[in-house]
């Protein structure tokens, strides 16, 4: 994990936010992440870094999961693993199991962070308890004609315009769409 820390400081440090919610949180990380590499894992109790993804086809939409456990439409994301040399890895690597999508293509800067109380194990089969996710949040684009496949931590999968988003959504969701899609011009 120390590889994936010091890729999460590098860009967290030279990030240029895309809102004042954004740097305000950015700086928040930081300071979570000065804890060292431990703040990369769930085992963290106060808190760690996640690493999610917004996807958008050729035709503006975004995929959204509705969260198996949740109940709520949000991005594909999730817990960083020993595997993940950078956030942005991570971040393609969740969105690629949840989605099922072969082929998505990563802007390796993120479009947003987003702070937020979850109730998550430790490992595999353990009980949720209270933490945070210092969730770091990354734009891919789908490939042409890309058809979506529901993970197993899913209930859903389906494509929205902007303009036309489901309920309930997850807070957070709709502060990143917005940065996502001035990528795209």
């Amino acid at each position: 994990m120390t590889d994936l820390y010091e890729n999460a400081v590098d860009v967290l440090s030279t990030w240029n936010a895309t809102s004042d919610a954004a740097e305000a949180n950015r700086k928040r990380t930081l300071d979570l992440l000065a804890d060292g590499p431990g703040a990369m894992t769930r085992a963290h109790r106060a808190g760690h870094v996640t690493a999610s993804a917004l996807i958008v086809d050729d035709s503006r939409r975004v995929l959204l999961c509705l969260h198996g456990r949740l109940g709520l439409w949000m991005q594909l994301g999730g817990h960083c693993e020993e595997g993940d040399g950078t956030l942005a890895a991570a971040a393609l690597r969740e969105a690629g199991e949840e989605s099922g999508i072969p082929g998505l293509v990563l802007d390796p800067v993120p479009i947003d962070i987003d702070i937020h109380e979850v109730r998550c194990g430790s490992q595999e089969g353990a009980p949720a308890t209270p933490s945070v996710h210092y969730d770091v949040r990354f734009l891919l684009r789908a490939p042409a004609g890309a058809v979506e496949r529901i993970s197993d931590e899913s209930s859903d999968l389906a494509w929205f315009r902007p303009d036309a988003l489901p309920s309930p959504l997850a807070d957070g969701t709709i502060q990143q769409i917005a940065p996502a899609l001035a990528r795209l011009t």
